[in-house]
């Protein structure tokens, strides 16, 4: 049975406020700062699920065309028109939130260069574009890094040139630095009191104000990485001790950061006060400890999972067994909750939870939320299964594998001279059309970014035979951009920045649209919603983004200088004018004209 469950839309137009129904307070000065404009958002019900509207053509108001587009208002315009476009010339872009990265420490075992080879095997989905371990045998620290996945970097002969008891490794997604083998951690640099290694995952807010004041004071940088001003930091940092320096490192930078550094004899693990990203601890039965991004990392090389690093907490690892301090300031956690809908596996425990199961918790609100007469549930896979099967089990409709993707899709492709429509997609998702062909169809995704992959997939199933086409999405709509170790699109170029549900409903062609909402979300998480980040929902950012503040600032101040300049320009061009008739007037007058 269809409900009375309504779609709503969040229109947007220029005002002195910024009131945004899902956040956290009334105002949010640093979002309406990243903007470049305060925005007020009312929110009114569109049209209920299932409802069809009259005139399937695209409608954008006039003041978010304004907003959006930089006009006048005095025509409506479609505010994705450069995606569309984009799509009829045949170019394929990434439309997703891209994975961040995965670290791994061992210490303690004669094969840690292997364990940490399988252990980054198992993060490999949080990062492709490049792997790297290094080791250490309490004298040499020994390195090999290399662009690709974790099997094409590494090969038998490689590992076996890594000897030691202690390793760190890391699997890179670029969130800061180009992709270039030069910055493919883990990063090893020499400084007065021996080697020190290091494996970052997040992104440091402050960086560019970091770099410039150490390249002032002489330091020279090898990568574009943000990384690297930590060792920097570490370096310059008049303390003797490594824990000391890499305090005094932490006590500078702003952001996210999971860490973990390699000496000669030591083994450091660090996460940010504030708890962004997961790190958490296992000991192997030989009593060898392992740091890791995720617990899958754990099961495959048979660790046992103790406990998460906590946020603020550095962990050191030697000789002399295990230390834990809280010497960095502690904030009220703020977890990043895209972990449990996109990114980390459904197998993990992250943060204390299972990822499965907040999935499938997502995918039974939606069903209570937004219902829909269908024949059956499918997924997009791999990261939207979960959320479709208890979508299915709330609903009472049978699940099936309505898109297979394959897992062969090589970085690069070669296609046929004459184009293929939606290429890109078709290579990786293929439809079934037994399950497809004249069935009311619920599709569930992990989230909506710019919405033509969306668009695309349900082109696919409906000239698959679909005959009605239900998307769900298990997460809130996507309206900010984020600064804290994942790479997101920016803001101008999120759908649901730009577009009502309904408007986004019409982009993408399918005949029902709705989201996991934000309150629900929150009520799942209950008493620990106040520690998750949900800043790319909300746009309540917990550290503001320096860099990109003094850039946006830099910028505006550029442009009044400008415009002052041209207003001062201006009014030169008219004194001179005014004076010019005036001596005009005085001549035609002496001439006898006037």
């Amino acid at each position: 049975m269809v409900t009375d469950s309504m779609l709503y839309s969040f229109s947007q137009s220029a005002e002195p406020t910024f009131a945004h129904p899902h956040s956290r307070a009334s105002c949010n000065p640093t979002l309406s700062k990243l903007w470049g404009t305060k925005l007020a958002v009312s929110c009114k019900p569109l049209l209920r699920i299932g409802e069809v509207p009259d005139s399937h053509n695209l409608k954008v108001s006039a003041s978010c065309s304004r907003s959006c587009n930089g006009g006048d208002g005095e025509r409506e315009k479609n505010p994705m028109a450069a995606a569309l476009q984009r799509q009829l010339n045949g170019e394929e872009e990434e439309d997703a939130i891209r994975e961040e990265c995965g670290v791994v420490g061992v210490y303690g075992d004669s094969e840690a260069s292997r364990l940490c080879y399988l252990a980054l095997h198992a993060l490999q989905h949080r990062g492709q574009e490049g792997a790297g371990i290094v080791t250490s045998d309490e004298s040499t620290l020994r390195s090999e890094v290399g662009l690709g996945l974790v099997s094409e970097v590494f090969n038998n002969s490689k590992l076996a040139k890594l000897t030691g008891k202690s390793a760190i490794g890391h699997v890179r997604y670029a969130t800061a630095g180009a992709s270039v083998v030069g910055n493919v951690q883990p990063f090893v640099r020499s400084y007065r009191f021996g080697s020190l290694g290091v494996a970052h995952n997040g992104n440091l807010v402050n960086y560019n104000h970091l770099r410039a004041q150490l390249e002032d004071n002489g330091s020279i940088f090898n990568t574009s990485s943000d990384t690297e001003v930590i060792l920097h930091l570490i370096a310059t940092s008049r303390d003797q001790h490594l824990l000391a320096r890499i305090i005094h490192a932490c006590e500078q930078i702003e952001g996210a950061y999971s860490l973990v550094f390699l000496s000669e004899n030591k083994l450091v693990a660090v996460r940010d006060p504030y708890g962004f990203r997961p790190l958490v601890m296992g000991r192997r039965s030989n009593g060898a400890i392992v740091f890791a991004s995720e617990t899958c990392a754990l099961d495959l090389i048979e660790a046992e999972y103790v406990r998460e690093v906590n946020p603020g907490e550095v962990v050191v690892v030697d000789g002399d067994g295990i230390s834990s301090s809280y010497l960095l300031s502690r904030r009220q956690r703020q977890a990043c909750v895209f972990e449990h809908i996109y990114f980390s596996l459904p197998n993990s425990i992250v943060f204390g939870r299972s990822v499965y199961q907040s999935r499938y918790t997502f995918g039974e609100i939606l069903a209570e939320e937004a219902p829909a007469e269908c024949d059956v549930v499918i997924a997009v896979p791999d990261s939207g299964v979960v959320a479709a099967l208890g979508y299915a089990a709330k609903a009472g409709v049978p699940f099936q594998q309505g898109l297979i993707r394959s897992h062969y899709v090589g970085r690069t492709f070669i296609e046929p001279s004459q184009k293929i429509r939606d290429f890109g997609v078709k290579l990786k998702l293929s439809p079934v059309r037994a399950v497809l062909e004249g069935k009311r169809v619920v599709v569930v995704d992990d989230s909506i970014v710019r919405g033509t992959t969306s668009h695309k997939i349900v082109r696919l199933l409906k000239e698959a035979g679909a005959a009605e086409v239900h998307m769900r999405i298990a997460s809130p709509p996507i309206i900010g951009s984020c600064f804290y170790g994942v790479d997101t699109p920016s803001t101008e170029e999120l759908i649901s920045f730009k577009m009502s549900i309904e408007q986004t409903r019409q982009f993408i062609g399918a005949d029902s649209l709705a989201f996991l909402p934000l309150e629900r979300l929150r009520g799942m998480l209950g008493n620990e919603a106040p520690t998750y980040c949900d800043a790319c929902f909300s746009g309540s950012y917990a550290v503001p983004p320096t860099d990109l503040l003094k850039e946006k600032e830099e910028q505006h101040l550029a442009k009044m200088r400008v415009n002052n300049l041209d207003a001062s320009m201006l009014g030169a061009v008219r004194s001179l004018n005014d004076t010019t008739n005036q001596r005009g007037d005085k001549s035609r007058e002496f001439a006898g004209i006037v």
